[in-house]
């Protein structure tokens, strides 16, 4: 085992160590849920008692988590096997595509649900299985982000879209200098918030673009670029929050809480721009001599670069015509699906003035949250307990915590079934969630779709743990920016 697998498994296995003490310590200073008033730990072991497959689903979504955490041996192993003669060549092929494909972060949370599966038809039944996935897809419509969340990136990827992105950005970015850093503060700034309005699943895809475009190909440090990496996934996470119906962990609240559009604009809106503008401009300030060589570069390279036709005005409103329609269709998934046919009529007309359309990275981010959401559907046996036992300073922290290692609009929805909760700590549970949604990949519903743009940046694997050094710093001013100005 190499060295660098044994520093992750100690990191993996301090984060989870730590975590429990944390919890652990809470229920000994004496938390517990006002709903039933036992301990922390007896209602988990009574939970565990009541339904030994509580424990075993929570097991299979730690080892996934522990999984993506060590898609890099994955990649690692099959550069190490060698293809020499014709001997056993299609076997070493069929290794090395199989390695490759389990260090695929999209793909770990969907394998991961076969044992899942197995166990839960051991325990129930396989007619319980599929009573329990029908109820989730037509009941709960638990699946209707996962294909938003499809169609809204697809669409947000073509070229008139990111034309119109790229234009409107160009203004405010023209009035800083037209220069990379720039054009990297307008995105992180503009295009973060723009995500309260077109979702966020659509405004991280267009970031993302617009970054591979006017950042990352001037070849930035990896330092610079976990550092971007990070920055963004926090800005379009608390980005979201100026309007209750774009950020998933708000949308989820937002009925049985009765979050109108006012309340997000004086609670939550200046908070979140105050936050984004603070981190862009600290870290534009922490990499300022980074920007000088960055600016050379793209100097050097705007003599042999050619200038590329926008697409043409009538091609962009259609786009944007379809991109309204999915967002307003959002919560309806067979109406979005045919409107997702009828937009694929459209690439395949307009052809001409289309980039090659690309599907796979929408797939494989809808395949992930569809894993994650069924994943996640398992462990409110113990994630609303604990939400349920803590007082409102240790809920916020808690709230941050549990975001990492969950979708952070599965923490919400889950404090939505506390009745106990008062206003106070309402705010701080989806203040923390929102907070918490940059530091992981699975904290936040859209990461993956930017992160499946951004990965060959990164040598097609962004390493979590950069990834939260990177975030890490964001993270704590919108922390301390949401707690300390309630």
């Amino acid at each position: 085992m190499r060295v660098s697998t044994l520093k992750k498994f100690f990191a993996t296995a301090a984060i989870f160590c730590a975590c429990a003490t944390a919890f652990a310590q809470t229920a000994a200073n004496g938390g517990a849920a006002e709903a039933s008033g036992a301990p922390l730990w007896a209602q988990l072991a009574d939970a565990v008692g009541k339904n030994h497959f509580n424990l075993f689903a929570t097991a299979m979504f730690l080892l996934a988590i522990v999984h993506s955490f060590f898609y890099g041996e994955f990649l690692y192993l099959s550069n190490r096997i060698k293809v020499v003669g014709d001997h056993a060549r299609n076997f070493r092929e069929v290794a090395i595509r199989f390695l490759r494909f389990l260090s695929e972060v999209e793909i770990v949370f969907a394998l991961w649900l076969l044992p899942l599966f197995i166990g839960y038809v051991y325990y129930f039944g396989w007619e319980s299985l599929v009573s329990y996935i029908d109820e989730m897809a037509y009941e709960k419509e638990r699946f209707a982000e996962p294909v938003f969340v499809l169609v809204i990136m697809s669409i947000s990827a073509t070229r008139p879209i990111v034309d119109l992105a790229s234009k409107a950005i160009e203004v405010v970015a023209r009035m800083w200098g037209n220069t990379v850093r720039a054009w990297w503060c307008c995105i992180l700034i503009v295009g973060s918030l723009l995500g309260s309005f077109i979702t966020e699943p659509a405004a991280i895809t267009i970031c993302a673009l617009l970054l591979c475009e006017h950042f990352f190909k001037y070849e930035p440090s990896a330092k610079f670029k976990y550092a971007t990496l990070g920055l963004l996934l926090v800005s379009i996470s608390i980005g979201g929050t100026l309007t209750p119906f774009a950020a998933p962990p708000v949308l989820m609240v937002k009925k049985p809480w009765d979050w109108d559009f006012m309340f997000m604009l004086e609670t939550f809106a200046w908070k979140s721009i105050l936050g984004i503008f603070i981190s862009v401009m600290a870290y534009a300030f922490f990499f300022r001599k980074e920007f000088k060589l960055l600016e050379q570069k793209k100097r050097q390279a705007a003599q042999a670069q050619e200038q590329r036709e926008c697409s043409p005005a009538w091609l962009i409103v259609c786009h944007v015509f379809f991109l309204i329609c999915s967002i307003l269709l959002m919560h309806y998934t067979v109406f979005i699906v045919f409107l997702f046919f009828m937009f694929l009529g459209l690439i395949k007309v307009t052809l001409p003035f289309q980039d090659k359309f690309k599907v796979e990275n929408p797939l494989l981010v809808c395949i992930f949250l569809a894993s994650l959401v069924i994943h996640g559907s398992f462990q409110g046996w113990w994630i609303g307990p604990v939400l349920g036992s803590l007082n409102d300073v240790s809920v916020f922290i808690g709230s941050i915590v549990l975001t990492s290692f969950n979708d952070n609009a599965a923490i919400t929805y889950l404090a939505t079934l506390a009745p106990n909760f008062s206003d106070e700590a309402k705010y701080l549970i989806v203040a923390g969630a929102v907070t918490g949604g940059g530091l992981t990949l699975i904290a936040n519903a859209p990461n993956l779709a930017g992160a499946s743009i951004l990965k060959p940046q990164f040598g097609n694997a962004i390493s979590p743990a950069k990834l939260f050094l990177g975030a890490i710093g964001p993270t704590l001013v919108a922390a301390a920016i949401y707690f300390f100005l309630i």
